[in-house]
This record gives structure tokens, C-alpha cells and sequence, in this order.
């Protein structure tokens, strides 16, 4: 076993790592970037050291770099995590040439993967079951049509270097083949560098299914059974589950047999997935091989009661696997989402800054959480948005659901928005408990996954209303406890002023609404007034997060998180999240420059500016655009009308609601 292990990766990967590294008393060495510096895989790492700026080709994609660290630090293996140069078989070679172990598979297995069309090619040439298609040289657009034509539609076209989504066409008429062909092959040159595409039929509703495959120096490969992926949104995994609800045994047993006989026609050693998609009548095909470790690991530790980590760890340092096939154990049922810093509502826009407030449920034998980020950390634009992986196991699958569904009750994050209700939604939807959801239905269907429009539930604003009352309650008391006179009548946390019996009102923010309470009341038995109407409410006691009363003579409980400026209530089934306002603030006047402004909805850089001081402009016309989070944003005037002023150039960082362009009143 190595003594000590570089991580060439950061967040919640990098933390993971070090977590197991620990365990087995291998020291560790974090890098990080500019942006990182305070970040909490440099605090847990044993000695990190700097690689340059925050931008990812500044730093996490400077491969000499960190190799450079690994020598000075005195590290006698690399791992790379997931993303970044995990897959980077340059890199690989680099880190071997300079006399280090690579956590993962020999460069050359991953250049065999590195090409969709040519891992098609070896597989099919192995006997793994291939979508039927066409992954030749020759692209030109006529030979292209006569191959779409002859595999027969729907037909999909697909970057032969690309990955994440991108480059990527569903063609359902031949009429349609060209234009489709054009557009693909423009967003694949400016993605990848590299504009061949390749092209298969479509499969129709098709699941998502993966196969964890490990090998290892000394000729063994075995499977370590498989994960559901199929819950996805524009191609990106949203929750992942072992094992799946879909397959029979006699499915799972050939997908599992196939995804060795693809681990071993590419000498494949260490961690990999090797990834199918499976139509509706449980015919399989070959995907990828994605050679590293994945996102979604969890699910398989969780029900095989292995360390995938630890396994990395010792079949790079030249140890057999630790088991055999016949030896692999299957126990319960994981389920793992991943919770972000994005706002669902607006397109799943993600989000950046502070974590004011991160509650995230307690580990336990049923729950696993593994994060990157703890409270007052801050969520970067520079890298991914994911705040913490969930994990959760029980024995099957109907309790793991229930697990899930009460450990995201139990998470309450304030600052950046974040996907955590759309999550909630998702673990209830028909469609996942029912074990029926493809690979397109969130894309289908992503209506139903959002918030409803329309006003908030009145017993949740109610509660949140209740916390605040006998929060101030108890700041009154506590006041009077300290002060000369605890007797005096002003000092009883009841409300009464003079003029009044004891009425006070609270104002709460929800989206663009404002909504005003009037309570009597002190000591939990109140009389509340609400648009609705009057509701009595007794008994209230606020322990910890935790409220209970009786409501209307109903015994009700909530968890209910809240400070000074907002409110998070959940009813078990559903959540609220109000802002706290003054309650006898002015109302403010609607902002009469909006329409004349374009500001940046989160901090980003300036990529390209399409206008000019001067410039007549259409309503929706683009005038700038800026990079975030991994993502471009458009931003378009709200008006027609003539620029007045461009306030940022190519290149600048901007902060969130700055103004980029005016235009003339």
C-alpha cells in the first residue's frame, strides 16, 4: 500500500478519497486553485499545495503541474477523482513517466475508449451488443444520408468525441437528416474540437443501466452488479439506484457477463463503468465505458458493503482483487441523489455564493452523505454546483424510498437556491415509485417535477407565522431576565401594547408575494388572522427545529428552520421558504429603471458582447453573453430601444445584478 496519495481534484471527490486514504493511514496531499483556497478538501488533506487560478484550465486541467506537486510533496501515486483529468490518458502517461502510480486504468485502455465510434467498432469486434449504426470515416453529408437512411428512423447522431449531452440529434424523418447532421456537427467542432459524428438507431424510451466492472494487473475482472440510471434530465443523471427495479435475473446476469467481456477486450484495469441502454422488450446495447470512477459509486458500496476507493488503492499498488465473482453479495436497496446549488424554476439556472445555512441529515447506518462544501463555505461559479451527494440504503426498495424521502425533510440549505424540493417531488412522483421512468421522461414531463404556481398552503405559512411568534417570545424573555426590573409589565413576552389587546403582525416574502399575518395571542394559544380567514392555534412548542400544536384542535408537527431574515417549514411531505420582512415597512415602488437595465443573474465572465454604446436594439435581441457554472447565459434587452452604455468588456468578471447595459430612457 502506497504511504502517501496526491488528489488531483477537489470538492466532494477529493474529500471522499481522503476519507478512505485515512482509514488505511495513507497520507494525502490535496492541490487546489486560487478559488480553493479555503476549501474543505484543503482543510482535511494532510498538506495542500497551490496550482494556480481559479478558472479550471488555470489549475485542475494543468496536469504538469500537479504532477510537479506530487514530486515535491513526496506522493508515490496520483488519484484523479471523477471529471477534470480523470479520463485524460496524456495525463495518465505523464504522472507513470514521472515514476508515480495512476489511480485508474493504462492510458491505453482509455484511448481505446476515447472515440464513441471506435469503442463501438472493438465491442461489436468482442461480441458486446451494439446499437445498430454506422461509425465509418467517411462524413460526408451524402454517405451520411445514405447510412441514416439504410439504419431506418428515429435515428440519433452523435459526437464520436464528445460527451455530457452535447452534440447530439434525434432525427425521426429522413427530410430532417441534414439539417440535423449540419447543427450537430457545428455544436461538436466548437465543443470537442473535432466535428465527426456517429450516427445509430434510437431506441424509444429506453432505460439507463450500468455495470461496475474492476480489474485487475494480474488478469482479473469481475462486476460488482449494476445501478439504474434512467432518472435523467437533458442526458445528465438525477438519481441513481442499486439494484435496478427493471431487470431480471436472467438480464442482469447477461448485462453483468457482457460488461466483463467489455472490461477485458480492453485489458482494463482498476475502477470503470461500462454503460448500456436497454429498450422496453430488455434488449441491451453498449454505450461507454467510462474509465474512472463515477459520480454515483455509492449505490454499489452501499449494497455490497465494499470500498471502491480501497479497491483503487490496492490494485494500483499491485494487489489482486480481494474477491471473486462468486464472492460478490447483493444486500438491499441504494438510492443517491445529488443535491445543487441551481434554481429548478428558472431552468435549473445554478446558482453560486455562501452557504448561510446547510442542514443536511445525520449519517447512520441507513444514510450517507459525502460533500464537498459545509456551512459558510461558498459555491464557486468556477466549478460544478453539487453541494453533497444522498445516499440512502434499507432493505428494499420501498423502504429505501421512504428513507429518501424523509432524509431530504431533514435538509434545509439557505443562500444559493437549490434543487432540494424539485428532489422531493421526484422521490414521490408516480413514475419512480413505480419503477416506469426512461431515460426522457423528466424531459417529457418536467411540469409535473416543478413547483406549482399558485399560492403557498396556509397551515405552512401558519407554522412559520407560530416559530416566529414564540421565537420573539422567548428574546423577550430572555431580555427580561437581564433586565433591573423583570416585573415590569413591558417585559411579558404577550404583545400587549397600549391601544390594542396584544395584536402583532408578521409580514413573510414568498417568490413576489407579501403576506401579512395579525396574532393575538402568547405562550403557543394564539388567535391568527390570515387572508384566508381566522385560525386558532394552542399548545405550540418550539423545540430545537421541531414544532408541534394543535391546530383548529388537530395535533400537527413540523420542522421549521428560521433566523432573522427567513423561514424553512416542512410538513413531512412538503416544504416552504419564506423571507422575513418588517411588517410595517413601506410597500416599495416598482423600479422604473427595470426596463432600461441588463444585469447578470449570478457572478460570471464576460464572453462575448454583441452591442455597442449607440446601437438600436430589438426586445430579446442578445446583447451580451457571460460564462458561469460550467454554462453560457444569454442576455438580452428587455425593450427596444438605443444602448446608452456596455459597462463590462470581454473577459471581465462581473458580480450578480450588476449592470452590464443601460439603455436610453
Amino acid at each position: 500500500m502506497f504511504d502517501k496519495v496526491l488528489i488531483a481534484n477537489r470538492g466532494e471527490i477529493a474529500c471522499r478519497v481522503i476519507r478512505t486514504c485515512r482509514r488505511l493511514g495513507v497520507r494525502t496531499v490535496a492541490v487546489y486553485s486560487e478559488a480553493d483556497a479555503g476549501a474543505r478538501h484543503v482543510r482535511l488533506a494532510d498538506e495542500a499545495w497551490p496550482i494556480g487560478g481559479p478558472a479550471p484550465a488555470d489549475s485542475y486541467l494543468r496536469g504538469a503541474a500537479i504532477v510537479e506537486a506530487a514530486l515535491k510533496a513526496g506522493a508515490q501515486a496520483v488519484h484523479p477523482g471523477y471529471g477534470f483529468l480523470s479520463e485524460n490518458a496524456d495525463f495518465a502517461d505523464a504522472v507513470e513517466a514521472a515514476g508515480l502510480a495512476f489511480i485508474g486504468p493504462k492510458a491505453a485502455s482509455m484511448r481505446r475508449m476515447g472515440s464513441k465510434a471506435g469503442a463501438k467498432d472493438l465491442m461489436r469486434a468482442a461480441g458486446v451488443p451494439v446499437v445498430p449504426g454506422y461509425t465509418g470515416e467517411d462524413q460526408a453529408p451524402e454517405r451520411l444520408q445514405r447510412e441514416a437512411d439504410a439504419i431506418g428512423y428515429p435515428l440519433m447522431i452523435k459526437a464520436a468525441h464528445g460527451g455530457g449531452g452535447k452534440g447530439m440529434r434525434i432525427v425521426r424523418a429522413a427530410a430532417d437528416f441534414l439539417p440535423a447532421l449540419e447543427s450537430c456537427k457545428r455544436e461538436a467542432a466548437g465543443a470537442f474540437g473535432r466535428d465527426r459524428v456517429l450516427l445509430e438507431r434510437y431506441v424509444e424510451r429506453p432505460r439507463h443501466i450500468e455495470i461496475q466492472v474492476f480489474g485487475d494487473a494480474h488478469g482479473n475482472v469481475i462486476h460488482l452488479n449494476e445501478r439504474e440510471c434512467s432518472a435523467q434530465r437533458r442526458y445528465q443523471k438525477v438519481l441513481e439506484e442499486s439494484p435496478s427495479p427493471f431487470l431480471t435475473p436472467e438480464l442482469r446476469a447477461a448485462m453483468g457477463e457482457a460488461a466483463v467481456q467489455a472490461a477485458r477486450a480492453i485489458d482494463y484495469v482498476n475502477a470503470g463503468t461500462v454503460e448500456f441502454i436497454v429498450d422496453p422488450d430488455g434488449r441491451f446495447y453498449f454505450m461507454e465505458i467510462n474509465t474512472r470512477l463515477q459520480v454515483e459509486h455509492p449505490v454499489t458500496e452501499m449494497t455490497t458493503g465494499l470500498d471502491l476507493v480501497e479497491w483503487q488503492l490496492r490494485v494500483a499498488a499491485g494487489e489482486p482483487l480481494p474477491l471473486r465473482q462468486a464472492d460478490v453479495r447483493q444486500r438491499g436497496h441504494a438510492i443517491e441523489v445529488r443535491l445543487y446549488a441551481e434554481d429548478p424554476d428558472a431552468g435549473f439556472l445554478p446558482g453560486s455564493g455562501r452557504l448561510e445555512r446547510l442542514r443536511l441529515p445525520a449519517p447512520s447506518a441507513h444514510v450517507r452523505v459525502d460533500s464537498g462544501v459545509v456551512e459558510g463555505d461558498t459555491v464557486t461559479i468556477f466549478y460544478d454546483p453539487m453541494i453533497a451527494k444522498l445516499i440512502v440504503h434499507d432493505a428494499d426498495r420501498p423502504r429505501a424510498l421512504a428513507r429518501l424521502r424523509a432524509a431530504l425533510a431533514e435538509c434545509d440549505i439557505a443562500g444559493p437556491k437549490s434543487n432540494v424540493e424539485f428532489l422531493e417531488r421526484l422521490a414521490r412522483h408516480p413514475a419512480v415509485v413505480e419503477a416506469r421512468i426512461d431515460t426522457g421522461y423528466l424531459d417529457r414531463h418536467l411540469d409535473e417535477f416543478l413547483a406549482p404556481a399558485g399560492g403557498a398552503a396556509d397551515d405552512l405559512v401558519l407554522a412559520a407565522a407560530v416559530g416566529r411568534l414564540l421565537d420573539q417570545e422567548a428574546a423577550s424573555r430572555a431580555r427580561a431576565a437581564a433586565s433591573a426590573d423583570p416585573t415590569s409589565p413591558w417585559a411579558v413576552p404577550d404583545g400587549w401594547r397600549m391601544g390594542h389587546a396584544g395584536r402583532r403582525s408578521l409580514a413573510f416574502q414568498l417568490g413576489d408575494r407579501s403576506l401579512v399575518l395579525h396574532a393575538q395571542g402568547s405562550g403557543g394559544d394564539y388567535r391568527i388572522e390570515t387572508d384566508a380567514g381566522v385560525r386558532s392555534v394552542a399548545g405550540a412548542r418550539l423545540e430545537g427545529q421541531s414544532l408541534s400544536l394543535r391546530l383548529n384542535g388537530f395535533g400537527r408537527r413540523f420542522a421549521l428552520y428560521q433566523d432573522e431574515a427567513r423561514a424553512s417549514v416542512h410538513d413531512g411531505e412538503r416544504r416552504l421558504r419564506l423571507q422575513v420582512l418588517p411588517p410595517y415597512r413601506r410597500e416599495r415602488a416598482a423600479d422604473a429603471d427595470a426596463g432600461h437595465r441588463v444585469v447578470a443573474p449570478m457572478p460570471g465572465r464576460v464572453v462575448a458582447v454583441r452591442a455597442a454604446a449607440g446601437d438600436a436594439v430589438e426586445a430579446g435581441q442578445e446583447l451580451m453573453v457571460i460564462e458561469a457554472m460550467k454554462m453560457e447565459l444569454s442576455l438580452k434587452a428587455p425593450r427596444a430601444g438605443t444602448v446608452a452604455e456596455v459597462r463590462a468588456a470581454r473577459g471581465d468578471f462581473v458580480e450578480a445584478d450588476a449592470v452590464l447595459v443601460a439603455l436610453a430612457s
